[in-house]
């Protein structure tokens, strides 16, 4: 077995590691051997010299993020295994070979045991994001281990890790074509065409997570007219008319997501019933005096550490005061939180915040999260990081 730099804990610092959490926080750890470098694997022991995890050692509070909890060389098959148990996992869920869908996640970090890994499939296509440079450090290994997953045929993949890795401090990682030099690919999603730039678009080219709860969107949208904000490439705005809505406004403020949105209402049909607004959402909610049957609020994160929540807090407040006061009577608003220090609590509370602000007779009729290829770690509660209501609005 090959050896690597030790992380030694402190007397009862190890009952998270023996609870299969994958985070290990510095203020655990006793004492470092080997002078291990960032982004290098390290194994972690007890105090009493028991061996517990192995990881990849990191600058900050969380010193390492463990990737298994068994001793591993970490070769090769190794992350074959990894990622054919991932594979393995959707097809479970019926999403690998569904003629009605080719866009899935197919690593889900934490999720999939691989913190700071995700992964992507968009028909033939795999883009990566590195969200740590232990991972960025893996690159030939999770290239290879994609390439060998036996049922998936790939034409491309895609590293998209620039913008999720210092770039200044890890110079080397910079986004590139580890397979072919496709830049885009028109996608099915549950009979629904969309057209997806992995190089130009957002994250890595458009929003999986919320499959399930688009689908549920399209369930009610039939004869009513549908707001759909922070809308980027239309995502939900085509499974409204998809659903037999008669008309849908788009709202955002990036002039990419509005030649997205219109390309994609183009590629289905649907242009004559889609309206496209390129302006801030909170402008467009303040000035317009339209009421609709359906509106959606899914908004970037607002708080993406611990530090910001109270601003973040306001903004999801207000921000549903102005979606409660733009729906009809007797209509649906789809809500929703993809901050993770935004827990299910605090996001329900604030949406109480807003409703009564309104004073409107308000129901909760669905509770939503994300779609099942982005699996939560039972161990890592953490990572259910979308939460979401439709709520009956009177």
């Amino acid at each position: 077995m090959k050896k690597f730099p030790r992380v030694v804990l402190l007397q009862g610092k190890d009952r998270s590691v023996r609870l299969f959490h994958p985070w290990l926080f510095s203020g655990a750890i006793s004492k470092v051997e080997g002078n291990p470098e960032e982004g290098e694997i390290v194994e972690v022991f007890s105090k009493d010299g028991e061996y517990l995890a192995t990881g990849h050692f990191h600058d900050g509070s969380i010193k390492v993020r463990i990737f298994s909890f068994e001793q591993t060389d970490a070769n090769q098959d190794f992350w074959n295994s990894k990622f054919l148990n991932a594979f393995q996992f959707r097809q479970t869920l019926g999403i690998t070979n569904d003629g009605k869908t080719n866009t899935y996640r197919l690593i889900h970090g934490e999720g999939d045991n691989l913190p700071g890994l995700i992964i992507d499939i968009y028909d033939s296509a795999a883009v990566i994001q590195f969200h740590t440079y232990g991972m960025y450090r893996m690159k030939e290994l999770i290239t290879n281990a994609l390439k060998n997953i036996p049922g998936l045929k790939l034409e491309v993949i895609y590293n998209k890790s620039s913008e999720t890795i210092n770039s200044k401090k890890f110079p080397d990682a910079k986004n590139e074509f580890l397979l072919g030099d496709l830049e885009e690919k028109i996608i099915l999603e549950n009979d629904i065409r969309f057209h997806v730039n992995w190089v130009e678009g957002q994250k890595t080219g458009y929003f999986i997570d919320q499959r399930e709860n688009r689908l549920l969107l399209e369930k009610y949208s039939k004869g009513k007219n549908v707001l759909n904000t922070f809308s980027y490439s239309g995502g939900f705005s085509m499974y409204a008319l998809h659903g037999g809505a008669v008309n849908v406004h788009s709202v955002d403020s990036s002039k990419k997501a509005s030649e997205l949105a219109n390309l994609n209402a183009q590629l289905n049909g649907y242009q004559d019933k889609h309206v496209f607004y390129q302006e801030d959402v909170f402008d467009f909610l303040k000035k317009s005096n339209d009421k609709y049957d359906i509106v959606i609020l899914d908004p970037p994160a607002f708080a993406k550490h611990l530090s910001s929540v109270k601003n973040a807090m306001v903004g999801y407040r207000n921000l549903n005061v102005e979606g409660i006061d733009k729906v009809a009577k007797g209509g649906l608003l789809f809500t929703f939180s993809c901050s993770q220090v935004i827990d299910k609590l605090l996001f329900r509370k604030l949406i109480f915040q807003a409703a009564a602000q309104t004073k409107r007779n308000i129901r909760i009729m669905h509770q939503l999260t994300q779609a099942p290829d982005h699996p939560v770690n039972i161990y890592h509660p953490e990572g259910e990081y979308l939460k979401g209501l439709v709520l009956m609005v009177e």
